[in-house]
């Protein structure tokens, strides 16, 4: 929640969205409290979800540690933050002809045109004194590797020095995320900069130029989308019997509209601050609203369905591979799980036509919050209508994703789990599709049955999956999936399945 903003603003604004008549409410915001009964967005929500309202919701900016999604809320569609096919870079090219791209933000066109490239180990901490050493004029190499120094304390210092430009070698994910550079210079990572620091041995004869403000896109000189490193991760702390979050979207260096009266724009050096209606912010408040745009995109192809349809259309659709067709990663190189992606970077031309949904109403979800052992006050709390009734409790909601947890007090046993789903034909007319499962580690999957046919569009079929597992304590979370496919090859309808730590193993 936003500083000195409390539940009932909350509660009152969403109220009023509904009464308005939205079709969808984008909610890029958290809230302290966790348990759905006490957390207003889960109240309002549910709320919003009765009349048919699509309710898109931030993730929360906690990671890279899993369960720091606060609001796991079950009836809304939580969203994760990923990096873009976009690079904003510096070319730095050495003396030699060697060219590097390096990652850099400085608002402005610099000169540096054959400046000597100086490095030493005893000043590449790059401290106030130390730049006091280094030859005027040049390009200085700092290493913020060592633990001994960061990014700002560097940019800071050189803002005083009498050095032209700096090349930083880094390996936090973090500074990617900068809009603040406000000395010339460029990132590079410690494999780029050996060949940097042999070239500088050559002394004063070693020079190099930067050339700035370079866009690029594509798969280099990293791999997109990858996960945002404080994207927060799953299980959700109000709920973990749903996965939490439900998708990926762009939100890492996001244009946008900006005050140009901010304290926070772009500088150069200590004292010149630049004046734009735009800057570049990050964070899942920012993933949030192009996941309530594809929601709103798809409401308006699809007016009939309801909010559990266009999530599933989205979730079953999104992309877990970035653009150089290999699993999307964190950004310090591993493999991503969907505790932190869930589905996967949505895909707004598939969302459209998903070939099946995963469908639920209100009853359901009903049925779901009286499984979870509230009193009859906390019920009611979230439900609010006595029109629905806790006569069939169920935790198994039809949901477009697996999650099997392990207890506490699974460790060392083998646990199955049995879900029920019931798909909804939305293709063209009669299909037939065949189950593909990626089984996680140490785990068997079985589904029953292993295909499914439907005579016309609109019709439903159900299926069992069984997920049997050894519950030990080295591999808690460990991902797979399901996917069924249309014969033709049409349609591929994509589910995560986890099988994840529950929380009273990190209590």
């Amino acid at each position: 929640m936003w500083y000195g903003g409390v539940s009932s603003d909350i509660l009152a604004g969403i109220d009023q969205a509904v009464a308005d008549g939205v079709d969808i409410i984008s909610i890029s915001l958290g809230s302290r409290q966790f348990e759905l009964y006490e957390n207003p967005l889960s109240i309002a929500s549910f709320a919003a979800r009765e009349k048919g309202i699509v309710v898109c919701l931030s993730a929360g900016n906690e990671g890279p540690d899993v369960h720091t999604v606060r609001s796991g809320i079950p009836w809304a569609v939580v969203v994760a933050s990923g990096t873009v096919d976009r690079w904003l870079g510096g070319k730095l090219t050495l003396g030699n002809g060697k060219s590097i791209t390096g990652w850099t933000t400085f608002p402005a066109r610099a000169t540096i045109r054959n400046l000597q490239v100086f490095y030493s180990k005893s000043l590449s901490a790059c401290n106030s004194a130390q730049l006091a050493q280094a030859p005027y004029d040049s390009i200085i190499v700092c290493n913020v590797t060592n633990g001994n120094t960061d990014f700002d304390s560097v940019m800071k210092n050189l803002q005083n020095s009498s050095v032209r430009a700096v090349i930083v070698i880094a390996e936090d994910p973090s500074i990617f995320r900068y809009n603040s550079f406000p000395f010339p210079g460029v990132v590079i990572t410690p494999n780029e900069a050996r060949e940097v620091i042999a070239y500088a041995a050559g002394g004063s004869l070693s020079t190099a130029s930067i050339d700035f403000q370079l866009t690029i896109l594509g798969d280099g000189p990293r791999a997109a989308p990858a996960l945002s490193q404080d994207s927060s991760r799953g299980p959700g702390m109000s709920y973990e019997g749903i996965l939490k979050p439900d998708l990926m979207a762009p939100g890492v260096s996001i244009l946008a509209a900006y005050s140009p009266y901010a304290t926070d724009t772009p500088t150069i050096g200590n004292n010149i601050y630049l004046w734009s209606d735009y800057t570049l912010l990050s964070g899942t408040s920012m993933a949030c609203p192009h996941i309530s745009g594809v929601a709103a995109l798809l409401k308006s192809a699809h007016p009939d369905w309801s909010p559990a349809a266009i999530q599933s259309a989205m979730m079953t659709t999104a992309n877990h591979l970035d653009n150089t067709n290999q699993p999307i990663r964190e950004v310090n190189g591993t493999v991503a799980t969907p505790l932190g992606i869930g589905s996967g970077q949505v895909d707004p031309n598939r969302a459209l036509n998903p070939g099946l949904i995963y469908d639920a109403n209100v009853q359901d979800l009903v049925n779901l919050v009286c499984s979870m052992n509230f009193t009859r006050k906390q019920t009611q709390t979230i439900v609010k209508s006595t029109n629905y009734n806790c006569s069939n409790p169920s935790s198994d909601l039809n949901y477009p994703s697996f999650v099997a947890l392990t207890h506490s007090a699974d460790i060392g046993r083998v646990v199955t789990r049995r879900f029920k789903r019931t798909v909804t034909n939305v293709g063209d007319g009669a299909a037939k599709y065949r189950v593909k499962v990626e089984v996680p580690a140490n785990t068997t999957v079985r589904v029953r049955p292993h295909t499914l046919v439907f005579q016309k569009k609109n019709e439903k079929r159900s299926y069992i999956v069984k997920i049997r597992y050894n519950a030990d304590i080295d591999t808690h979370h460990r991902a797979g999936s399901l996917t069924w496919i249309e014969q033709s090859g049409k349609y591929t309808v994509r589910s995560p399945i986890m099988v994840s730590a529950a929380a009273d193993n990190f209590s």
